[in-house]
């Protein structure tokens, strides 16, 4: 399986465990589900409880604290993703699709224009930046 398929998994997997404990549940159980329907529809019912059973045991985990569980689930469903695209490579574009659906980051990452002004005097000092700034004074 090519480095590309396993990373789309692995991303994948990541995306679908963090995704279960936010608002976007619903809609990426809904595509997880319709990506298995579509490539396996005898096996699309017993994904949707397993996402259903991941989540309640995401929640769980994160209520207790349990990091290491929380792991797992993500390393399970990164197997189960890989799995599906080593048995059925034409979904990659799919869940590609379905990913970028329920990607929560901004879409327009383009650089925009800022304006700074600032004003001192005396002994004064001024920081200003159009991003990150880190300043280290001593």
């Amino acid at each position: 399986m090519e480095a590309q398929m396993v990373e789309l998994a692995r991303v994948a997997g990541t995306a679908v465990v963090t995704l279960m404990a936010t608002d976007a549940w619903e809609r990426t159980r809904d595509g997880v589900v319709a990506l298995w329907q579509r490539v396996s529809p005898a096996r699309a019912d017993g994904v949707e409880g397993e996402l259903e059973a991941t989540r309640d045991d995401l929640l769980a985990a994160r209520e207790d604290g349990d990091d290491l569980t929380e792991q797992e689930l993500r390393e399970e469903w990164v197997g189960r993703l890989r799995r599906l695209l080593r048995e059925q490579p034409e979904v990659a574009d799919e869940l590609r699709r379905i990913l970028g659906e329920l990607d929560p980051r901004p879409q327009d990452t383009g650089a925009g224009t800022v304006q700074l002004r600032a004003e001192a005097s005396g002994s004064g000092r001024v920081y200003q930046a159009g991003r990150d700034q880190h300043i280290t004074e001593r």
